[in-house]
């Protein structure tokens, strides 16, 4: 039985940050479509977090 493996290295940079990529894109939608919503509701919960990252709601 042969087992493939495969080497850190032969990943190029691009494949080895997409989760981090991705992840960063994700965060920064959410931040922006929270923080730009007219909805009190979603307003409401992410108040105490948008003041203390210094993001403007009022």
């Amino acid at each position: 039985m042969q087992a493939l493996t495969t080497r850190f290295a032969d990943f190029s940079a691009l494949t080895r940050n997409l989760p981090a990529l991705a992840l960063l894109m994700f965060g920064a939608v959410m931040l922006y479509g929270v923080g730009f919503s007219t909805t009190e509701a979603v307003h409401n919960a992410a108040h105490d977090t948008r003041h203390a990252t210094g993001f403007p709601c009022h």
